[in-house]
């Protein structure tokens, strides 16, 4: 990382030290939502802890979240546990804490990958490149998205934009995005990239919907050689609901390179309030 990321504000909102085996840090200002931290800067700062510890071998495949509670603003610590290393897997249990409660809880699996066959199945969106689309101006919106430079093809609420003419027929949303100021992508950025998304009611019903994340799952499907390539180029995100039930709702999404690689694939399961 060069001394340019180094002092950029994600690095800063993700910024860790050790001492007998226990991280600590603190939230950031920059990245605070409605009444928590941003969600993805929370699982950026939970991977950031198992990186940067002594014991970690390879890059990460697989990280899950689970928001036991919020995140306030304030002083936090972590601890990351290898749970066990074979010969191609290390499996990471972690937990967060706040005023020595647990708040976060997550999982985490890492590997040295392999070349071997590869094969994709999945489809690259038929969008417009990210220049003929104008960025979203967020106004009085929480803090943490104006860390973003976010244009959406599809899927904008309506209370966001007077002008968006989208059906809410459906919780699909497509969007350019990437860091703001700019930034090297690597899988700190990707992941926190995996929770830039309005939630999904929001677009469904056009309205603003309590709700919180209960748990988030991200898959990467990269590794660090196609992200140094990427640099500081924008993500395409497509994201989307398969059901909203009885107080809970889904949302998948999945991350692309502007030339059709896909780096990361996220579910997360998600409370609403009526």
């Amino acid at each position: 990382m060069d001394s340019n990321e180094q002092h950029h504000p994600l690095d800063k909102a993700t910024e860790l030290f050790r001492k007998f085996n226990i991280y600590y840090g603190r939230t950031s200002k920059r990245y605070a939502n409605m009444v928590r931290q941003y969600g993805g800067i929370t699982a950026s700062t939970i991977l950031k802890s198992i990186i940067q510890h002594p014991k970690c071998i390879g890059e990460p495949i697989s990280l899950t979240i689970n928001y036991a509670a919020p995140v306030l603003a304030g002083n936090l610590s972590i601890q990351s546990t290898p749970i066990r290393t074979n010969r191609s897997t290390q499996h990471w249990f972690v937990e967060m804490f706040q005023n020595k409660e647990v708040v976060i809880t997550g999982t985490a699996v890492f590997s040295n990958r392999r070349e071997t066959w590869s094969s994709l199945e999945a489809k690259f969106p038929n969008v417009p490149s990210e220049e003929y689309i104008k960025p979203i101006q967020f106004g009085e919106m929480p803090p943490w998205l104006d860390n973003y430079d976010i244009r959406i093809i599809k899927g904008i609420p309506k209370m966001f934009s007077a002008s968006s003419s989208d059906n809410p027929s459906d919780s699909i949303t497509v969007q350019w995005m990437k860091d703001n100021p700019k930034r090297n992508i690597d899988f700190i950025s990707l992941t926190a990239m995996c929770d830039a998304f309005f939630p999904r009611i929001y677009v469904k019903r056009n309205a603003l919907v309590p709700i919180g994340t209960v748990s988030l799952t991200i898959y990467f499907h990269t590794d660090s050689k196609v992200l140094e390539k990427h640099g500081d180029k924008e993500v395409l995100g497509y994201a989307r609901a398969f059901q909203f039930y009885n107080g809970y709702f889904d949302q998948t999404a999945e991350l692309w390179t502007p030339e059709g690689q896909l780096l990361a694939t996220t579910s997360q399961i998600v409370y609403y309030k009526e």
